[in-house]
């Protein structure tokens, strides 16, 4: 018995004396430390936000004023995606959008917070704000999406006001393209296509928003990816936040943002996860009808602030907003260019 004890003495000193030697070589003494010599990654100083587009730069810059203003995540998102859908110039994007082929504007749109709470709209036809229709959707329904007539019941329910979306621009160019009917939805030639949002707030939760006209002179009644939680737009609060902008076909053909997150959550950076997915929607498609005009592109946000985009081909840009470095925009890198 005696040697029992004595063992049992002996193993416990050593042990308080390695604790020791460890706490005192800087090993971690509490969870964050424990963290963050797990994951050495630098974190970006909150909130950051990163958007498709050039239209993404004004909209960063709202949705930031919003943030700085004390307002929530969705609410900024909402705000900051109102400017695009309100700008006849921008052609892919709400008012003044590209119609489809019967000369109607159709729009789709979805937001989602960090709760994994979602909302979204399809084929929704005059209203100016479908992002807007997409959080009443969130907010004040059991569902996640509501589509065509339902949803402009649902909006004049809740109060939205229905107008003409196809202004004289948009018209002209239509009945051009009427002259011919060739469907080929070249993408980023004007820089004109979907607008993503993703946003990490102050408290470290992630957030996203996804709206567009669609493709210009789509079938009546098509559906792209901006819609479509897993596909055009998905976050997992745990992980990081994906976008997909380009041929919506193509993203829903892969679930695109929802294997950009997965990636990320298998320890992937925001780039790598973006690049492969990119490779891996090229590898689908490379004998595909669509490859002749086929473009893609991501971009991703992780817990960590962490940042990227990746197109298929070149062209594609992104805004960016955080406090280090304000508000920019940057080139995405791609896999080939336009002329291969």
């Amino acid at each position: 018995m005696s040697n029992r004890r004595d063992f049992i003495k002996k193993t416990t000193l050593g042990t308080l004396a390695l604790s020791s030697v460890l706490g005192y070589s800087g090993f971690a003494k509490n969870k964050d430390e424990e963290a963050d010599l797990e994951n050495p990654i630098k974190k970006q100083k909150k909130p950051v936000i990163i958007s498709t587009w050039n239209h993404g730069l004004p909209a960063n810059q709202e949705s930031w004023k919003e943030l700085q203003a004390g307002k929530s995540a969705l609410d900024a998102i909402e705000a900051g995606m109102k400017i695009p859908e309100a700008n006849p110039n921008v052609r892919s994007v709400g008012y003044g959008g590209y119609p489809d082929r019967e000369g109607k504007v159709t729009l789709d749109a979805c937001i989602m917070d960090h709760n994994s709470n979602c909302g979204s709209v399809c084929f929704l036809q005059g209203i100016m704000h479908p992002i807007s229709v997409a959080k009443r959707v969130l907010q004040n329904t059991p569902h996640v999406m509501l589509a065509g007539q339902g949803a402009l019941q649902f909006a004049l329910a809740e109060g939205f006001k229905e107008e003409n979306l196809l202004t004289p621009e948009s018209e002209k160019d239509w009945k051009k393209w009427l002259e011919d009917s060739k469907y080929k939805p070249v993408i980023n030639i004007e820089n004109h296509d979907t607008i993503s949002m993703l946003m990490l707030d102050k408290d470290g939760n992630l957030s996203g928003g996804c709206t567009t006209s669609g493709a210009a002179w789509k079938m009546h009644g098509r559906v792209g990816d901006s819609p479509i939680i897993g596909a055009g737009l998905f976050l997992d609060n745990e992980v990081g936040a994906a976008a997909a902008t380009g041929l919506g076909e193509a993203v829903i053909r892969t679930a695109g943002s929802a294997m950009v997150v997965e990636l990320m959550r298998q320890g992937k950076s925001p780039f790598d996860a973006c690049k492969e997915i990119t490779e891996r929607i090229y590898n689908k498609h490379k004998n595909h009808k669509d490859m002749e005009y086929l473009q893609v592109g991501f971009i991703a946000l992780n817990k960590n602030g962490e940042h990227a985009g990746y197109s298929l081909r070149s062209g594609f840009n992104y805004a960016i907003s955080d406090e280090e470095k304000g508000h920019r925009m940057e080139d995405a890198k791609f896999k080939m260019s336009w002329d291969k």
